[in-house]
């Protein structure tokens, strides 16, 4: 199953929620979340900075990332980034390709 990487950012309202739930509550609505699209979730931290979470989780395919993204989003209390996460071996497989490809300009 493909990973992705969020990285949110609780928005003011966001964090009234975290202060209410508590970190552990958040953990339970984010599997929840991933569970719902047949996902679930590898991993979760919170953490100082910019970035307020990051979460490592398995999702079936790009559709159900992008409804995970969309539901986010429209909460309003959450501000996120996805990133695809690819193996070494998928790497591997990727240079293995032949494509073809003309640079601008070029």
């Amino acid at each position: 199953m493909p990973k992705y990487l969020i990285q949110a950012t609780y928005t003011a309202d966001g964090l009234k929620g975290v202060l209410r739930d508590g970190g552990t509550g958040r953990r339970q609505a984010v599997d929840r979340m991933a569970e719902s699209v047949g996902g679930r979730v590898e991993q979760m931290y919170f953490a100082f900075g910019e970035t307020d979470t990051y979460v490592i989780v398995d999702l079936p395919d790009n559709v159900a990332s992008t409804a995970v993204g969309l539901a986010i989003s429209a909460s309003g209390a959450v501000r996120a980034k996805t990133a695809v996460l690819l193996t070494p071996e998928e790497v591997d497989e990727a240079t293995r390709m032949d494509v073809t490809y003309r640079a601008p300009g070029a």
